[in-house]
């Protein structure tokens, strides 16, 4: 079986549903305070969808994206969308908060084609893989970053649950779409499906760099989707009250911050990969000491969020450098362990900051993004010291 010809319209395609699927991760944020409101629950009840959300994500990556090397990916990312569109249409109208935090596992799983169209993009792809790559990745930043803007003025204008509903009917679009125009890939892994777990499994005991670099992912997103689910409590909160559609504006600063993270890329494709890590964690230390001093001036959020995403952005594409250069044919297994690992610190992270803020409000919040942050720098710092240049090496 060969790769089948794409449409031009199919690369814009894929990047437009990568960032439609993965906003269903973000959505919940800054409407937690609606959904807790219209359902009795409490903030820590609420803040799971979050969590669960999340969770339902990086399981997604460990058990489903390495599939994406044994089926054909089409038919396995249009029936996950189905899962997804399933999902949305009835956490549109769920009433429990139970059935809600489900859901949001569920929209989590059904998520996961973001990432199997990454590297898929990739693959069919010819003499510009890394403007097509790029592309895609764009459309995930965008919906990671948007998603926020979009929940908060919906809600606000037609209740939460028109915000789930609406992006139902988004994914039936691209899911539909995505079956008429995505190419036919013929798959590559033959062994079994345990094989191919098993294969992923070993990738991260053979190579240091990739365990380094998961580690540092995760502990950086986890502080950065702590810090966006306990904003939301922070800022609807005395004194500020701000609505849902006033927190999700601050989304607009983050996707600023995301285009400027890629001029960080710039040295790690000089091998300056250490010097990178090194400025990117530090920016998100600086940003979090900003919020610790300042906790109710608009204008040094605003600075913070920018410093923030930048640094996690950043530090995420340099991490790709490193992981991308350890085996040129496990590049989709590479991005499991990452993608598993970061979506998981997320979870973690998420939960992490209510607990804090359940314990301590704002003050306790910012002293556990602060620790999260401090020990990712000492990732940096142990990954400079073990493994001084980037190496292919194995342990």
């Amino acid at each position: 079986m060969k790769t089948t010809p794409y449409h031009p319209f199919t690369i814009p395609l894929m990047a437009i549903s990568a960032g439609v699927t993965v906003a269903n991760i973000y959505y919940n944020q800054p409407i937690l305070n609606d959904i807790s409101a219209a359902t009795g629950a409490t903030a820590g009840e609420a803040g799971r969808v979050s969590t669960l959300a999340q969770l339902g994500y990086g399981l997604g990556m460990f058990f489903i994206l390495p599939l994406g090397d044994k089926l054909d990916r089409r038919k396995l990312i249009t029936a996950l969308t189905s899962l997804l569109f399933v999902s949305l249409l009835l956490l549109s109208i769920a009433r429990s908060i139970q059935l809600i935090c489900l859901l949001s596992f569920l929209v989590g799983i059904g998520s996961t084609p973001a990432q199997i169209l990454l590297p898929m993009s990739a693959t069919i792809s010819t003499g510009d893989r890394g403007k097509t790559v790029g592309r895609v990745f764009a459309g995930i930043l965008i919906g990671i970053l948007g998603a926020r803007v979009v929940a908060g003025v919906v809600s606000d204008l037609l209740g939460w649950r028109y915000v789930f509903a609406i992006s139902a009917l988004l994914v039936l679009t691209v899911t539909i779409l995505l079956h008429r125009y995505l190419p036919v890939v013929p798959p590559k892994f033959r062994g079994s499906y345990p094989q191919l777990l098993l294969s992923t499994v070993k990738l991260i005991g053979e190579y240091s760099v990739l365990r380094q670099a998961a580690l540092l992912g995760a502990f950086t997103f986890g502080t950065f989707c702590s810090f966006w689910t306990t904003l939301t409590f922070h800022l609807s909160a005395a004194p500020l009250h701000y609505s849902a559609s006033r927190i999700g504006l601050f989304g607009l600063i983050a996707i600023g911050g995301a285009l400027a993270a890629p001029a960080f890329g710039k040295l790690a494709d000089k091998g300056q990969i250490y010097k990178s890590l090194l400025l990117t964690v530090s920016m998100i230390i600086v940003s979090v000491l900003l919020l610790k001093i300042f906790p109710h001036s608009v204008l040094m959020l605003s600075v913070s969020i920018f410093l923030l995403d930048v640094g996690v952005q950043a530090t995420q594409i340099t991490n790709f450098t490193r992981i991308y250069s350890l085996h040129e044919h496990a590049h989709s297994r590479l991005n499991t362990v990452y993608m598993t690992a970061y979506f998981i610190g997320a979870a973690i992270g998420t939960s992490c900051g209510v607990a804090a803020w359940q314990y301590g409000g704002w003050d306790m919040a910012t002293w556990q993004l602060l620790l999260w942050s401090v020990i990712a720098l000492g990732i940096v710092g142990w990954s400079a010291n073990t493994q001084p240049r980037m190496m292919t090496a194995k342990r």
